[in-house]
């Protein structure tokens, strides 16, 4: 945002150092991303929108695991099933293993993603990074403040609020699947930098107001197994056999230290180096993340799904959601809160920095984006359990309330980017074309003489072939007329005098 980058189509999809130039331009919100960062981005959403299709599968397997009469009382069994060395304190249940164990995947992978957009993505530059900052706080605190305002107006738990503050990218990436909409790739990065943004303050608020009693010791030796993970990578030490174990160790600290585990996953991802270096194609933490990612979105993600998103859907049952102030709090705050917290602060952000939308997209595509931000599922659940650990059914119901509001959001955002669905096709498209044949989108060439030379002796072989073809059809036609005349010249000479 705020720059173009203009390379050679033929360098390789990483422009090389010093072939770069950089040309100013009024900043826009919204811009079209440069060549690698996209490159990058349609790698990590192709991995989180397969992860959500799944998500989508384990979440309604689950609800109807859990709601068939013959099979309710086996997910039951199965989800408070216990195992693990109750010596080391991991004597848990499949949910809380798929919870505290799993989701600590899941969250080292947010923890790569946010190193990974400190040091080289659109958090690097404080300008940029305004948009997505501003955008995800006023995305949380609005939730946050619709929900304590009806439970406060209603009297019910103000305990919730966290709730509906968390975005869910795999869940939203795949109602785009399912619905068919290509968005531009603005619009795609804006909404998984969201999310990273989003991932980072759910862990602060996991830490800071969902963590009571703290074990000093095993704290402590998290902390040192911590020192022991960072100064590893730092000596270039190789192989998961040495970080797979290490990882486990102080993944069982920090559960036992009172911490939610989680945050053990995000601290191991922060430590990851991701800017590369001279001799590099790739650093540590890209290839890491390459390597992790799909087990995150296919496996750690669909499997906490699956023991969590069980909860009764009969008909009271949604009822109460709309009639219980703790579980409307959390559908208004995901369906209302996030939408206008975030076209809010991206709407500040333009007001009060200068910056203007970028010209190929309306308010109303950010105002769809929002809606879609408003799903929120897997983080959702995990604060939802946390919050009202001890009451089973109101834990229950407040994940009832996040399914419900996270379709309602799906729902609302399918409408309204169904109807700009042909304008995202277009975009996306022109992003796509490379007429050049390059490897280089056309639209990213446009300040590169070689690709107008190119193009030029492209358009050039073009009319040469087309004035063949037209030189043809017309000795063609002239010689079917001269065949077609009466008494033509062959004719005539055959003829007596």
């Amino acid at each position: 945002m705020g720059r173009r980058e203009v390379w050679s189509a033929h360098d390789s999809c990483c422009p090389p150092t010093g072939r770069v130039s950089t040309v100013s331009t009024p900043r826009k919100l919204l811009d079209r991303l440069s060549f690698p960062e996209r490159t990058y981005l349609a790698d990590a959403l192709r991995t989180e929108t397969v992860g959500g299709v799944l998500l989508l599968v384990a979440a309604v397997t689950a609800l109807v695991w859990a709601n068939v009469p013959a099979l309710g009382h086996s997910y039951e069994s199965v989800s408070h099933f216990h195992l693990g060395p109750a010596a080391l304190g991991l004597d848990l249940s499949v949910a809380h293993w798929a919870a505290d164990g799993l989701l600590a995947v899941f969250f080292f992978v947010a923890g790569i993603e946010l190193k990974r957009e400190l040091v080289a993505g659109d958090l690097k530059d404080p300008k940029a990074a305004a948009l997505p900052v501003v955008a995800a706080l006023c995305g949380m605190a609005a939730p946050a403040l619709v929900y304590t305002l009806t439970n406060t107006a209603g009297g019910g738990s103000l305990a919730g609020w966290a709730v509906p503050t968390a975005t869910d990218i795999a869940f939203a990436l795949a109602v785009l699947a399912v619905i068919g909409t290509s968005l531009p790739s603005a619009l795609r990065a804006f909404l998984l930098t969201l999310a990273v943004v989003d991932d980072l303050f759910a862990i602060l608020i996991i830490a800071v107001f969902f963590t009571e009693n703290l074990d000093f010791a095993a704290l402590g030796g998290a902390v040192v197994g911590l020192a022991v993970y960072w100064l590893l990578l730092r000596k270039g030490v190789r192989g998961w056999y040495v970080y797979v174990p290490l990882g486990l160790v102080i993944w069982a600290l920090m559960y036992n230290s009172g911490i939610h585990a989680t945050i053990a996953g995000v601290a191991m991802g922060l430590m990851l180096r991701c800017h590369r270096r001279e001799d590099e194609e790739h650093s540590p933490g890209e290839r890491i993340e390459h390597l992790v990612r799909p087990l995150s979105a296919g496996l750690a993600v669909p499997v906490f799904a699956l023991f969590s998103a069980g909860v009764s859907v009969s008909g009271g049952a949604l009822a109460d959601v709309f009639t219980r102030p703790e579980t409307l709090g959390v559908v208004l705050g995901l369906v209302v809160g996030k939408t206008f917290g975030i076209f809010g602060g991206t709407w500040l952000t333009a007001r009060f920095t200068r910056a203007s939308l970028s010209d190929d997209l309306a308010w109303a595509d950010v105002f769809a984006v929002a809606t879609l931000a408003g799903i929120g599922f897997t983080v959702s659940l995990l604060i939802g359990e946390l919050a009202f650990e001890g009451d089973a059914a109101l834990t229950d119901e407040v994940k009832a309330a996040v399914l419900t509001g996270s379709v309602i959001a799906a729902l609302l955002a399918t409408v309204l980017l169904r109807i700009r669905n042909a304008k995202y096709r277009a975009l996306y498209e022109a992003e796509e074309r490379d007429e050049d044949q390059s490897g280089v989108p056309d639209v990213y060439e446009q300040d590169d003489p070689a690709y107008h030379l190119r193009m030029a002796a492209l358009h050039e072989r073009k009319a040469a072939e087309h004035r063949r073809i037209a030189q043809d059809i017309t000795r063609e036609r002239e010689s079917a007329r001269l065949a077609d005349v009466p008494g033509g010249a062959g004719e005539e000479g055959d003829r007596p005098a």
